[in-house]
């Protein structure tokens, strides 16, 4: 399979990292990852503070066309497809975009505003952690065949972070200081939700999976970057650090799965199977964690501090790895299709499910 981009994907992918890098620079990140301390996004007390800064990014992102991508022209979007999506979610990985960026794309022509970035939406597919929930507009239930939509009440009067109360949720501390958490013990029954007819529920998980896959790929080929860039600029022994041969080797290891990973989330855009989804997720999840893990080290003394940028692109990589599909899952997953593909056994397929194992395990 080719996966060369086009000249209109390049132009798009060149022209989202453009943007993004002028909405949300370094320092914004910074600003927002130095005030996830005690009562800052990552705290309990600061699940509100943390959904503002948020909610003034889901403007200017809305601005840009950023959540309308897949809207018809004559609904307000730009038409582009789930592949030239990927490309755009990859960007938002590089950048570090904090948000429910997925829930917020897969709402928009649901929720209303969500498209222009005046609604601030998160989604729930089981019982567990939920990001950014206190400040959010509307909640994606995709617990059940059909898709449902928790909204507030319409009374102007309501308090805004009425979704925390209405499912019963307690704030706890998150592993990324910029996303704010809430654990959901128990998803409500039909009462206060809104059935949202299509897209089908099924689908919209697949979708959700694969773009949290293109976010994860986007910040694996960032930290890889980040190290190369480093080991050529930093010297020991009067040599470069990249000149030695186990740098080197680490280097080449993370450019390995970050290519692999690329190659699976796009081919996954294009067939949309769950088997691809998984192996797309599975592989992402890996490269982003173990290049993020590989960057720190390699960074050396200065990458185990809290300055070095690494540090958010590890622990964002650790929340993503557990949304929508955690790795359990895509093994699991992936084994019963292939039980179902070859019920005699795996002897035909050997070769390749050894090749996969040995990826994934790596």
């Amino acid at each position: 399979m080719d996966f060369r981009l086009s000249d209109d994907q390049r132009a798009l992918r060149t022209g989202t990292r453009q943007l993004l890098v002028a909405l949300f620079p370094r320092e914004r990140l910074r600003a927002m990852v130095d005030a996830g301390g005690p009562g800052g996004a990552g705290s309990p007390a600061g699940a509100t503070a943390g959904g503002a800064s948020v909610r003034e990014l889901w403007r200017e992102l809305g601005d840009a066309g950023f959540f309308s991508l897949r809207l018809p022209e004559e609904c307000g979007g730009t038409g582009l497809g789930l592949p030239e999506t990927v490309l755009v979610f990859e960007e938002a990985g590089r950048a570090l975009l904090p948000g429910p960026l997925v829930a917020t794309h897969l709402a928009a022509g649901l929720v209303e505003g969500a498209a222009e970035g005046r609604a601030l939406v998160t989604a729930l597919d089981r019982p567990g952690p939920v990001e950014h929930l206190a400040s959010a507009d509307a909640v994606l239930l995709l617990d059940r065949a059909t898709l449902r939509i928790l909204r507030p009440d319409p009374d102007p009067d309501a308090d805004t972070g009425v979704f925390p109360r209405v499912l019963g949720a307690r704030p706890v501390r998150a592993v990324d200081p910029t996303t704010p958490l809430h654990l959901v013990s128990q998803l409500p029954d039909d009462a206060g939700a809104i059935p949202a007819g299509p897209p089908g529920v099924v689908r919209l998980r697949g979708e959700a999976t694969l773009l949290t896959a293109a976010l994860q790929l986007g910040s694996a080929l960032r930290t890889m970057e980040m190290t190369v860039a480093h080991v050529k600029a930093r010297s020991q022994f009067g040599r470069p650090v990249g000149a030695f041969q186990a740098v080197q080797h680490l280097c080449a290891r993370m450019f390995v799965r970050a290519e692999i990973a690329r190659c699976s989330v796009y081919a996954a855009s294009l067939t949309v199977t769950f088997g691809d989804v998984s192996q797309a997720k599975l592989l992402a999840d890996t490269a982003a964690v173990r290049n993020a893990r590989d960057c720190l080290q390699l960074h050396g003394g200065f990458g185990f501090t809290w300055d070095a940028d690494v540090h958010p692109h590890l622990k964002r990589a650790w929340l993503r790895a557990a949304q929508w599909q955690s790795a359990a899952e895509a093994e699991e997953g992936l084994a019963e299709e292939l039980l179902t593909e070859f019920p005699g056994g795996l002897a035909t397929g050997q070769g390749e499910v050894a090749a996969n194992v040995e990826i994934s395990s790596e």
